[in-house]
């Protein structure tokens, strides 16, 4: 049988309540949580499906602990792997690169030749640009926190969902 880590740091306030969010959607006994600061390699090669956490740092930036494992992914072959990305960001605040760290994991990983699923529609955002939005798509799930807080529990709903369909069929 497959399994399904899901990978947010563990310290963070908003992430790790959106990933709570994610796992009581899911199931809890479905996912296994992994903190995104202590990852390795062989964690990596432990699971064959992932929901990664990528919210925005500063303006339009990864994490440090994403950082910092960037090189390491960089040298694995993910061709059997599928990856969903969620992130945190703000449209008001920072509305020309809204939830760029989506996607900027997501060229990384597809560096690698991992699949990513997860795309949500960018209907209901307004923010300027985005390197998470390929056509009128999202390469996975944007969240803004500071603004739509209120949508997240529907929108991962939704989310969650379309990642059991397409991790497992």
């Amino acid at each position: 049988m497959s399994k399904t880590a899901i990978i947010y740091s563990f310290h963070t306030q908003k992430s790790k309540k959106v990933a709570e969010k994610i796992m009581e959607a899911f199931g809890k006994d479905q996912l296994e949580a992994v903190n995104a600061e202590e990852l390795t390699k062989e964690i990596i090669e432990k699971y064959d499906h992932f929901i990664l956490s990528a919210p925005t740092w500063f303006d339009g930036e990864l994490p440090n602990y994403w950082d910092e494992f960037v090189p390491d992914l960089e040298e694995m072959d993910l061709s059997k792997k599928s990856f969903a990305i969620f992130g945190l960001g703000d449209q008001k605040g920072y509305p020309e690169n809204f939830c760029d760290a989506i996607g900027l994991l997501a060229e990384i990983l597809e560096g690698c030749g991992a699949k990513i699923v997860g795309q949500t529609s960018v209907e209901g955002y307004t923010y300027e640009a985005s390197r998470a939005q390929r056509g009128n798509q999202f390469i996975g799930l944007p969240l803004d926190q500071e603004n739509q807080a209120r949508l997240t529990k529907e929108r991962v709903g939704k989310w969650v969902e379309k990642l059991k369909e397409e991790f497992f069929n």
